[in-house]
């Protein structure tokens, strides 16, 4: 019974020219990470609003800012485009924790601004590569979707605890 459903399945997406690729897959990821909303909020859309004030807001418990996530995002978006491009990686001793602590407030319109256009970078980088370049990268682009997912979760949180998130912003 599973095979018959399985081979209908097929049957149908083949006859509604759905055509899923590895690099659809891996450009929808990112893209629902970033700017596309679709299962869940995408960066831009958590960040859109964000006061520089609001962006260094902690809630004293040693959560990270929003800043602070949106800079971590930043620095590990822009080292994996560099790495993607084949360019020599800046110096980076290894400790994640300054990943989030490089941020200042006089910082923020530049990082949100930055942080799209990476990701818009890294869309452009992945849609314009082959097949073999995808077959070597794409479960550390899938990684990256997860990352960011994860992180864009945490910035809406606090927004929560803020009283700065409008729901109406959310999935629906």
């Amino acid at each position: 019974m599973k095979k018959i459903f399985l081979f209908i399945s097929l049957i149908t997406i083949a006859q509604c020219g759905i055509s899923q690729t590895l690099k659809s897959v891996l450009l929808d990821q990112l893209k629902t990470t970033h700017d596309t909303q679709n299962w869940f909020v995408p960066v831009n859309n958590a960040l859109e609003g964000v006061t520089a004030e609001q962006a260094v807001w902690t809630d004293g418990s040693g959560n990270h800012s929003i800043g602070q996530l949106a800079n971590h995002l930043l620095f590990w978006n822009e080292r994996q485009l560099v790495k993607f491009r084949g360019e020599k990686e800046a110096p980076f001793n290894g400790n994640n924790e300054e990943t989030f602590n490089a941020f200042s407030k006089e910082q923020w319109a530049e990082t949100v601004k930055k942080l799209n256009t990476v990701l818009t970078d890294m869309e452009k980088t992945i849609q314009t590569a082959d097949e073999a370049w995808l077959k070597k990268w794409g479960e550390t682009i899938a990684n990256i979707s997860a990352h960011n997912a994860y992180h864009t979760g945490q910035i809406i949180f606090v927004r929560k605890l803020q009283k700065s998130w409008n729901a109406e912003r959310g999935v629906k």
